[in-house]
């Protein structure tokens, strides 16, 4: 099995909705055998909460079900988890901070790294408007299928 964690600060918007989309293409592509999703977050603080009702009912507008619950990104994940998927700069360093084993940090990448518009980080939605909630589904969307393409690619080679 091949598993996937995506993190965001609070793992309660960015990541959440990162792991519903991703479930949602593994399920798609028939892979559930062999690829599992999950997300956590840098900080504790929202430790067992669901996410954000903003970013759920955006969401649910597209048919996208977030049902996890948020949990905390630790050092043992390293060992859990094939390929990390952070949203941003700040969470690429908190979660690099944690180890200073190279293979360890080696499964640590921008989850835009895959985008197809381009690089660049998944801006958090939490103090904006409703657009923003749209615009960070729209850059996950789009993204999800190169993620699966690039881990199809793994488990291949």
């Amino acid at each position: 099995m091949y598993n996937i964690t995506c993190v965001c600060l609070g793992n309660i918007c960015r990541s959440p909705l990162a792991e519903a989309v991703l479930r949602r293409e593994v399920h798609k592509r028939g892979l559930q055998d062999f690829i599992a999703v999950d997300s956590s977050g840098t900080s504790g603080w929202h430790k067992g909460e669901f996410a954000d009702p903003r970013m759920r009912a955006s969401a649910e507008r597209r048919g996208i079900h977030i049902t996890s619950r948020s949990d905390h990104f630790q050092t043992d994940h390293f060992d859990r988890f094939d390929l990390i998927l952070v949203m941003d700069n700040s969470n690429y360093r908190n979660v690099i901070g944690l180890t200073n084993c190279k293979e360890s940090q080696d499964k640590v990448r921008l989850f835009r790294d895959f985008d197809p518009e381009g690089v660049g980080e998944v801006p958090d939605p939490y103090y904006g408007g409703d657009k923003g909630f749209d615009t960070v589904i729209d850059m996950v969307e789009r993204t999800a299928s190169r993620v699966i393409d690039f881990v199809e690619q793994e488990l291949r080679g």
